[in-house]
């Protein structure tokens, strides 16, 4: 079990990170709420890793907090709920905003997440009503440090490629990104997601 990395950042194409330790590099897919936090290329950094093994793929999950990863591996044990899942749940929800949806019972932003249909939603807020309470709180004193990102990327594209490996439709992710660059048009591809990801939880 490979429970902690630590390495040079050296490749960002959310949401699969490529961390270089000692000269080999390990793919990690991580959630949004990672990716935005990240340093620069090429600086240290350090992830809390789940490793899930299926019968096809081997596959590292990454995380700057060991609360998101104890939250990952609490929403893999619900049924219904796989890896992808999770990460497209902690991308669009962070640990607070989950616990305020479970608080409130808010099935209606749940559901807005890709893969995540009515009775899912309902069974989530079951099964985490008694392990988050509305005060939840994953921070720490981790610097926001946006990750840098080659000139000639398309930042368009590539925040809509980030969402369709999250679930959403790419016709559905093309118009998400469409309206977060509308609200910040010199936005970067981190900050074009985060947008679309707020955009759609509070439509």
């Amino acid at each position: 079990m490979i429970g902690r990395l630590s390495g040079t950042l050296a490749e960002v194409r959310p949401p699969l990170l490529l961390v270089d330790v000692q000269g080999v590099g390990y793919e990690v897919l991580t959630p949004m709420t990672t990716i935005f936090e990240l340093p620069s290329l090429g600086q240290p950094v350090q992830l809390h890793t789940h490793l899930a093994v299926s019968e096809t793929v081997q596959q590292l999950y990454g995380f700057l907090r060991d609360a998101e990863r104890k939250l990952f591996r609490t929403l893999i044990k619900i049924s219904g709920v796989g890896p992808k899942l999770a990460l497209a749940i902690l991308s669009g929800l962070d640990g607070a905003a989950l616990a305020h949806c479970v608080a409130e019972d808010n099935v209606a932003a749940l559901v807005k997440v890709p893969g995540v249909g009515k009775k899912t939603a309902e069974r989530l807020i079951i099964e985490l009503r008694d392990k988050l309470t509305p005060d939840f709180n994953d921070a720490n004193d981790i610097p926001l440090v946006p990750a840098t990102a080659a000139p000639e990327v398309n930042h368009v594209s590539e925040a809509e490629s980030a969402l369709a490996a999250l679930g959403y439709k790419p016709a559905e992710a093309s118009k998400m990104v469409a309206r977060a660059g509308k609200e910040q048009p010199d936005a970067d591809s981190a900050t074009l997601i985060r947008l679309a990801l707020k955009g759609m939880v509070l439509a």
